[in-house]
């Protein structure tokens, strides 16, 4: 199914709504004759569909709302790690902030693209490590440098730390189980709506277009940050690259 999110994303969101519509206008014509000769036409069972329809969504939505979490990237670290190395001497403040400099551009320029097609790219780690081994060979000589010496590993660490969890939620995604999950009890959920019966069949039709259209955007969302980097429809490196261009670039 990752052929989903090369679509863009207009068009994707657009499918799971007109899928999910179609599957709830098919029911609901369907069920329509058969759930009026049950009812009789007295419609007293529209309270306990109604009833039935409510715990199923609430119990649905919680569910769907726990597993609509993505990861998403920060930039603050690369952005707070430049700063600090504004204060060592040279000619390592230079260094660092080279290293750093190649590092951000690595990531936007080539590994970006390898993740929005399912790759784990490991390029930008030798930078990285040039980046630790020259931080490593400076020797605070005051108590201010032994500050802000700890204050750059702390940054570096979350550096290292958001990079590990950018790059773990490439290939990490929902289980199966828990997608069949979802769909089928999206299914479910629009399927109850077919037992009510309406004194208006246009009502009728216009309300089970509408939930369908709802439960449909849920799940895409969900579809969404299931892979937050993978595809068109995915985070972009835009504010890795405003960082870039604010503070590191040369010209700068």
């Amino acid at each position: 199914m990752y052929w989903v999110y090369d679509l863009p994303t207009w068009l994707f969101g657009a499918l799971t709504v007109i899928v999910f519509v179609a599957f709830g206008l098919a029911g609901l014509y369907l069920l329509r004759g058969w759930v009026q000769r049950i009812d009789n036409g007295h419609h007293v069972y529209n309270h306990i569909v109604g009833f039935f329809l409510a715990g199923v969504t609430v119990l649905y939505a919680v569910t769907a709302g726990l597993l609509a979490i993505g990861a998403w990237a920060t930039f603050d670290q690369v952005q707070g790690l430049y700063r600090d190395t504004i204060a060592y001497p040279e000619p390592l403040r230079t260094t660092m902030q080279e290293d750093l400099r190649k590092y951000t551009r690595q990531v936007i320029d080539v590994g970006w693209p390898m993740q929005r097609r399912g790759i784990i790219p490991n390029n930008a780690s030798p930078l990285l490590s040039d980046f630790q081994e020259h931080f490593m060979t400076f020797g605070p000589q005051s108590e201010g440098q032994k500050i802000l010496a700890e204050e750059t590993y702390r940054a570096f660490n979350d550096l290292t730390e958001s990079r590990r969890a950018r790059l773990n939620s490439i290939d990490a995604e929902m289980p199966g189980p828990l997608w069949t999950l979802v769909i089928a009890g999206a299914g479910i959920c629009i399927a109850v709506t077919w037992f009510l019966n309406t004194e208006s069949f246009i009502m009728h039709v216009w309300m089970t277009v509408l939930f369908s259209a709802l439960l449909a955007l849920l799940i895409f969302l969900i579809a969404v940050l299931d892979n937050p980097y993978r595809g068109k429809i995915s985070v972009s490196p835009e504010p890795l690259e405003r960082v870039y261009q604010q503070i590191m670039s040369p010209q700068k």
